[in-house]
This record gives C-alpha cells, structure tokens and sequence, in this order.
C-alpha cells in the first residue's frame, strides 16, 4: 500500500488482510456498527467488498442482510454499495443516500430516526441489542495500538467499546496531520453515575486524542488509500443570500439590544446550501473573534477560520468539498490548532449546548403558523433523511433557527402551511422561522401572535392570502381559540398536492 506504514503496533500489523477477507467474517443477521458522519471518516472498502460478497451470497440463494449503526450519514460506497444490493436489514440513526430513502419509504428497510446525542446511550442500555462488529476508518495506528482517529469520530468510540469484534480500515488518504485534532471523552457513564461534562468552552479539551480499542478484539485491518467523498456547495444563489441577509441583520439587531455580545455565541450550523450561505454572510459581516460549538464543518465554516472570523470550532466531524478538503490537507497545522474533533455524545451532548449558549441554525422541509416545524418528512409520511442533531440543538440552545426558502418544486409547494404534515420540534422548541421573505421572531408571541408574524414576514406573495384566510376562519370558528384550526382543511393542501401537484 505504501513504503512508510502506517501501522505500527507489531500485534495489528499481523492483522492485515484485503477487504474481501474482512467483508467475509460479518455474518448475516450482524448488527454493524461504522464509522462516519455526514460523508467523512467512514470505511471505503469493507462496505464494499461486503457489498459484493451478499450478492454472492444471494446469488446461491441465502439471504444475508445486515443492521447497519453509524454516527450519522455516510457515503456511496457504504450506505449505497450495501442498499444496493439489498444488504441492509435495519439502519440508524440517519441516512441521506437515496437508495437508502427509497427502500425506506417502499417498506423494504427498517430505519430508526434518533437524536443523535441520544445513540451512544441507547447502545450502552442495550436498546438496540448486541453490537456484533465494528468496521471503524482510522488514520494510523501506534506502536503501543492506539488509534489515530480519522476526519470524523461520531459514535466511532462507543462501536469500539461495545463490539464484539472489530476490523479497522487504516485510510492513507486521510492526513497524517489529523493526529492530535481529537478529543475522546471517556467519562461518560449511565444514569446514577454520570459525571457534568466539563466544557466551559468550545476550545476546552477533556479527553484524549486517540481511541482505544484492545488488540484482542481487532480480527482484521484493512489498508486503504481514498478520499472522503461530499459534494460540492452550489454558490449561493440569491435566495440563500438573502435568507442569510435576514440572519445577519437579526444578529446585529440583538448585538445592538445587548442580548448578544459582540462575537456571538458559539454557533451551531446545520449542513446544506442555506447554511454555507449563512457562514459566508458571516465572513462578509462585522463579527470578529466568533466560535463554533457544532456537529460539521463545511466549507463555510472553514473559511471563517482561514480568514481569522472564527478563532476556534469544535464538531464531530468534516463536511467538505474536494477543494476545501485539499485545503484542509495542505494547511493542516494551521487548522488542528483551531479545529477539535469530538465524539458526537458529546458535541451534541444538551447539558454543554445549554451551558455555552449555542446559536442553532438548522434547515427544515415546512413549518406551520403556530412555529411546528417539520424536517424529516415530505407530505407525513415519506422520510427524507431524518432529524439527525437539530432536536439536540435546537431544544437546548439560546437561540433556535429554522430557515428554508419559501416556496419548494417551482412554487407548488409552500413551505409556510396551515398544519405541519409531521412534526419533529415543537413550537415549544423554535423562536426564529427566516425565508427569503424575512425572519419571523416569535420569542415572547402568543401562538396566534406567532401565526400572523409568520405569514406577514415569511409566506410567499403566492400563498400568504391564502393563510391569512385560512387563519381567519379558523379564529372566527370560535373553536380552540389558543391555536385556531379548522381540521378538515388543516392538512388539505397537502391533500392537494397529492392529487394535483399543486398546494
């Protein structure tokens, strides 16, 4: 694979195998836990080779079907290599592959939606049953078998500690420079004997910078040598810049309110267009010396530290195009003394989000006019890609956003409604809706003091009549006077659009 190895513990080095061979020692029924987040740090070759040895398989008519575990989103040749070829039972906790959503929505998968700060918990409870395997990327391993994690850990640490067994992929193409970017926490505990978390502030370090795994239970290493594979960020087009334009306006408004500081709070970003258009903004703005306390770190975010806005960024994982994961290689001193790796219990962990006051700005499908806010499902029932960390951000931060464009497919759909389809927060958990059309800041706001904020500020020109009616004839109903509804038409433009194409 390469002249200077990256394999250094003597016991592990007798270990090596190809991937075939690997892919050959998880059994049907297995439940499999591996490593990534949201396109890095998972296992390229495995999964694949795994991949074709159940076609195999099938081919002589014996079913072999997996649950797969992960941190959150992978990639390709993970989720779409073994969707694929139908080789996954069950899957948690998030997924955006679109074999995956397919075979979801058909019936043909089982998929778990979690919280993502909830999954390492569930699994040390035994929720979920026996962890099997885990098939865990890592960047090297040392001399004494510590492993250097890779570009993300998420639940990399608690599949180690609960598997059975365990096959490690050493990925060349990882930098080397990664060592010393993470801190592993290993003070957690379940209920009576948890300890606080002791994070004051997103730069504080509490843990080690490798992962722990005993020899023993290694029953196979695989050398690989490819890049983490996420797609490229659209420019921002003008309606995520004004979107952006909104939040940022909002944030010097509450600075000059003094509810605020200066530099912020530690941000929280979600992944996507809207959200990278945010950090741009943020680039462009008058914020100096700002933090981050987050799940990813996209291109946007890397920027800010480049250009000195952000001075420090914790998350559980990168999320970067080709161009900036270049950047990232070629400058990584620069970035690991800015950039701390967490496990993704305790980058999403809500006693810390609380404590640091996080600004949460997560995207979502629609929202209704009380503030519901769906952002998993598209008309109730068809999943997308799942809640991932919003719930655990948006429930515990000092500030909860939720930003999409106003309208979806061309304008038939409008992402202001009378009633959410499905709901993943709750009013209760969401103080700022912003579209293209404005913000709405529903802090402090009756919920029909929230329904016309809404509609006036953030509908389309398109729908905003209609909801203005609808809410209206709801109040005039004299039915349920806290959140007027008229139930037979409260999911009616759904309705429609199933029938029509058109809300």
């Amino acid at each position: 694979m390469t002249n200077a190895t990256r394999i250094l513990c003597p016991k592990l080095r007798n270990r090596i195998m190809s991937a075939r061979e690997a892919a050959a020692l998880i059994p049907a029924g297995a439940n499999v836990g591996m490593s990534g987040f949201t396109g890095a740090g998972y296992p390229k070759a495995v999964p694949q080779a795994l991949a074709e040895h159940i076609r195999t398989q099938q081919a002589q008519g014996r079913r072999h079907r997996i649950s797969i575990w992960t941190g959150a989103s992978t990639a390709p040749e993970l989720d779409g290599a073994l969707a694929e070829a139908d080789g996954i039972e069950l899957r948690l906790p998030y997924q955006s592959d679109p074999t995956c959503r397919q075979k979801i929505n058909e019936g043909r998968m089982d998929y778990i939606d979690i919280h993502l700060s909830h999954v390492a918990q569930h699994a040390w409870s035994g929720f979920f049953g026996t962890l099997d395997i885990a098939v865990i990327e890592v960047a090297g391993i040392a001399e004494d078998g510590r492993l250097i994690p890779s570009s993300s850990i998420g639940n990399n640490k608690t599949w180690i500690d609960q598997a059975d067994r365990v096959i490690l992929e050493v990925n060349y193409g990882q930098s080397a420079g990664l060592e010393g970017m993470h801190d592993v926490y290993y003070g957690t505990a379940l209920p009576p004997r948890r300890r606080p978390i002791q994070i004051l502030r997103p730069e504080d370090r509490i843990g080690e910078k490798y992962l722990f795994c005993p020899p023993e239970k290694v029953i196979a290493v695989v050398e690989t040598n490819a890049p983490d594979r996420n797609s490229r960020f659209s420019e921002p087009d003008e309606t995520s810049r004004r979107i952006a334009g909104h939040l940022l306006d909002f944030f010097e408004h509450e600075v000059a309110q003094r509810r605020l500081p200066p530099n912020l709070l530690p941000l929280q970003s979600g992944v996507g267009n809207i959200a990278n258009a945010v950090m741009i903004g943020l680039n462009d703005g008058p914020f100096e010396n700002l933090t981050a306390y987050t799940e990813v770190l996209q291109d946007g975010m890397l920027a800010l530290l480049r250009s000195g806005k952000l001075s420090m960024a914790s998350a559980t994982a990168f999320s970067l195009s080709p161009e900036a994961n270049q950047e990232l290689a070629d400058h990584i001193d620069f970035y690991r003394s800015r950039v701390i790796l967490r496990p993704q219990e305790i980058s999403n962990h809500p006693e810390v989000i609380r404590r640091l006051g996080v600004i949460a700005m997560n995207g979502m499908i629609e929202a209704d006019i009380y503030g519901n806010v769906n952002s998993t499902h598209v008309m109730g029932s068809r999943i997308m890609n799942g809640i991932g960390g919003s719930g655990d951000f948006a429930r515990n931060g000092y500030l909860s956003v939720f930003m999409t464009p106003s309208t979806a497919k061309g304008g038939a759909i409008s992402t202001i409604v009378p009633m959410v389809s499905h709901v993943d927060h709750t009013e209760h958990d969401v103080q700022i809706i912003v579209t293209e059309q404005g913000l709405a800041d529903l802090r402090g706001l009756s919920p029909r003091q929230r329904a016309r904020t809404l509609i006036e500020r953030c509908a389309h020109p398109d729908y905003r009549d209609r909801l203005l009616d609808y809410f209206e004839r709801a109040c005039a109903s004299g039915r349920g006077m806290h959140t007027p509804h008229l139930l037979s038409e409260a999911l009616s433009w759904h309705q429609r659009f199933e029938e029509s194409g058109q809300m």
